[in-house]
């Protein structure tokens, strides 16, 4: 059996400068394979970068210009011509020169005058082994699509999952549930703004960012386990009915706690959602809750979250209240910056106040007149 059947579907570029070793050669090779021949360094390396690219090159070392060595390198240095096999061809026998050639990125070394089945044994080795990695690549290159399209679709429905727990919660005493998508912005924002303050750069990288952004939307998931007595009260709520309503905080951090005990690993998404969900009601004088925690004590999340749900509550009409203007409600958190609100985050807020009017008209409720 022919140990080196047919392919003509393989492409060798036979490279010598010397017309009689081209011609036996492309004698040698033209029943089994495609061939190309330049009779230079410089036409061999226009032919490799033509598309379709050789699968092999049988590649002389001594032509005048550019020689085989040069021509490999330069080859091998492009990514589009690296993964060709090169074969050299040559005269030179001493063992430097073949160590040279395999240093550059040859896949072989052949000595002159050659052995016709020589040459067509290790011609089909190297292209079988190319054959072979060309199929993994392919397969690899159909394994990263496949993940990519499924690590879409699993963040798609992350998300959707996300935004339909905090609209069960956010639709009871919101319209629209658009202060989701207010609070989100902001934060993000915020986040933006200040990850370059020293304060917080360790902590507010892309990824912590892109984080906070996915989280956001769980910070009032508590509100869901509150009697619509309290949570729809029209009224200012009294001592005991406010108790209860504190406890959205630990409600919510619960409820996320339950869904991460149940999915049995930890999810940073979700340990930012818990750290938000209870904790973004802290005060920075220490006067808030769950935990009447203060300052850097507060998770930085939280600190973020405090600023956007306030700012957001104020210019929201509710059943307790009717909308206030933006200036009105700067008014109000500048009152609490040092008390409420960690001051370096309520400068970055009040630094973003067009963003943050722009943010709320993008995502206005309806009926709500613009902040502005």
């Amino acid at each position: 059996m022919d140990p080196t059947p047919a392919d003509k579907s393989a492409t060798v570029l036979v490279v010598d400068d010397t017309s009689d070793n081209l011609s036996l050669l492309s004698c040698l090779l033209k029943d089994r394979y495609t061939v190309k021949v330049a009779n230079n360094g410089e036409k061999a390396i226009r032919i490799a970068q033509t598309r379709p690219a050789p699968d092999l090159i049988l590649l002389d070392v001594m032509m005048p210009g550019v020689d085989g060595y040069v021509v490999c390198r330069l080859l091998k240095e492009n990514p589009d011509t690296r993964d060709i096999p090169i074969i050299f061809l040559t005269a030179l026998s001493d063992s430097e020169s073949e160590k040279k050639a395999l240093e550059l990125g040859a896949a072989d070394f052949i000595t002159k005058p050659i052995n016709p089945p020589v040459v067509l044994a290790r011609v089909a080795t190297q292209l079988q082994a190319k054959a072979a990695a060309d199929f993994l690549k392919n397969q690899n290159s159909i394994l990263e699509r496949e993940v990519a399209q499924r690590t879409q679709e699993l963040t798609a429905i992350q998300n959707v999952t996300i935004l339909t727990m905090a609209s069960l919660a956010e639709t009871r005493d919101n319209e629209t549930g658009n202060h989701i998508c207010r609070t989100q912005h902001y934060v993000k924002a915020l986040g933006e703004r200040l990850k370059k303050h020293p304060r917080f750069s360790h902590y507010l990288t892309d990824e912590m960012i892109d984080l906070l952004f996915k989280s956001a939307p769980l910070h009032d998931l508590g509100k869901v386990g509150i009697p619509d007595r309290i949570l729809l009260k029209p009224a200012q709520l009294t001592e005991e009915e406010f108790e209860i309503m504190k406890t959205h905080t630990t409600l919510g951090r619960d409820a996320i706690q339950a869904s991460e005990n149940r999915l049995g690993l930890e999810v940073d998404f979700l340990r930012i959602a818990k750290e938000i969900a209870y904790s973004h009601q802290e005060k920075w004088d220490g006067t808030g809750y769950p935990q009447g925690i203060g300052g850097d004590d507060i998770p930085i999340c939280a600190r973020l979250m405090a600023v956007a749900d306030v700012y957001d509550a104020l210019i929201s009409k509710r059943v307790y209240k009717p909308a206030f203007t933006h200036d009105a409600a700067v008014t109000i958190m500048v009152a609490g910056r040092g008390t409420h609100f960690d001051p370096d985050v309520l400068d970055a807020f009040l630094a973003l106040q067009d963003e943050f009017i722009a943010i709320a008209e993008r995502f206005a409720d309806e009926g709500t007149p613009p902040p502005g």
